[in-house]
């Protein structure tokens, strides 16, 4: 992705591997600083998993990935035994990191599998090339599903996304923003209404920032601006990201999504779900199957900024002993859904169908 630093713009991907040490951008503290946060070994990745220093599906599935990576680093010199427990500690504490998203999931099983079978020094080696290829796999996908998306999406076409799924979620390119960066690319001229998306307000503080680094034009709006604006015919696409797919098609993604899908639906908006096959659950039946996470209260009881310094911190919003719930997920039925974007194309209706058979093409 682009950023700009001190007047020099440069490409990052949101996180990389060198050697045992896993760098990645800081998203906590984005828009207003931009900085490189390092983890050294598989606990600390999976800390900085816990406490969103990286987030979105496909981000946390490649650092659970790295994470194993640096497991098996850790453990190369123990016994075939030892190596293995130690690489079911690890999975453990990674996959208890963030429960919603089913990415982590698989990369941290593909990661596993590889590391079966040899000589330990072997077996280590086999699994560092794995993480690397889960990595390439989803910056592959995400090019691909902007290259199907932006097809979606015509010149003066005004959207609308919720939360943040584009290159801090997707190692680089996004899912829901790759598409619009397709566009943007090839000279179309777009517009994007950007979900604040409360309590964390990653659209607010995340996606337009993505945007602005590529010269998209944007507005942010508060959550419950959307249908305002659907109304009065100034949205023409909705595209958002997914953090788990059941193969019904319904759909876990950040919470307020299910509320923008029925707005969509209500006002003759089309609603697009973008995400590579890995975000799709072979296991997972339908939506009321998926686990939602639910996170701290003091998320929804205050919020974070920058004062005029530039420092950040956090005030209270609300009375500090407020009674909170906060889901970090809601589930979208497929019927809401006019089509995935995905790495292998546009499914469309009956999901049941297109979903099953798009999974026998990547299980091929």
């Amino acid at each position: 992705m682009k950023v700009k630093i001190g007047g020099e713009t440069r490409e990052f991907r949101t996180l990389w591997r060198e050697g045992r040490t896993v760098n990645m951008i800081d998203q906590r503290k984005l828009p207003h600083r931009f900085e490189i946060a390092t983890t050294d070994n598989h606990e600390e990745t999976a800390e900085a998993i816990r406490n969103m220093t990286v987030r979105g599906a496909g981000a946390i599935g490649v650092a659970g990935a790295y994470g194993i990576a640096q497991a098996s680093m850790e453990a190369g010199n123990l016994s075939s035994d030892d190596f293995e427990a130690y690489l079911r500690a690890a999975k453990d504490r990674l996959e208890k990191t963030r429960p919603t998203a089913v990415n982590l999931f698989h990369a941290v099983e593909r990661c596993v599998k590889a590391s079966m079978g040899g000589p330990v020094s072997e077996r280590v080696r086999k699994t560092v090339i794995d993480a690397d290829a889960v990595a390439e796999a989803d910056i592959s996908a995400s090019m691909r599903i902007g290259e199907h998306g932006s097809a979606l999406i015509e010149d003066g076409c005004r959207l609308l996304t919720h939360c943040n799924a584009g290159a801090l979620a997707f190692i680089d390119y996004g899912t829901a923003l790759s598409p619009m960066r397709f566009a943007h690319w090839r000279g179309k001229s777009i517009f994007v209404f950007v979900d604040e998306t409360r309590p964390r307000c990653q659209g607010a503080m995340l996606t337009a920032w993505e945007l602005k680094q590529e010269g998209i034009p944007y507005a942010v709006i508060v959550d419950n601006a959307a249908g305002h604006f659907m109304r009065r015919g100034e949205v023409d696409v909705v595209i958002v990201g997914a953090d788990r797919i059941a193969v019904n098609g319904d759909v876990a993604n950040k919470i307020g999504t299910y509320e923008k899908a029925v707005l969509a639906h209500e006002n003759g908006v089309p609603f697009y779900v973008a995400a590579p096959m890995m975000t799709f659950d072979p296991k997972c039946a339908n939506g009321d199957q998926i686990e939602i996470e639910e996170r701290s209260a003091e998320e929804v009881r205050g919020i974070l900024g920058a004062g005029d310094g530039g420092e950040l911190s956090r005030v209270l919003i609300t009375e500090g002993d407020t009674p909170v719930r906060n889901p970090a997920f809601d589930v979208t039925p497929a019927e809401y859904v006019t089509g995935f974007i995905t790495e292998l194309g546009v499914l469309e209706p009956p999901f049941s169908d297109s979903i099953s058979s798009a999974l026998g093409e990547v299980g091929k």
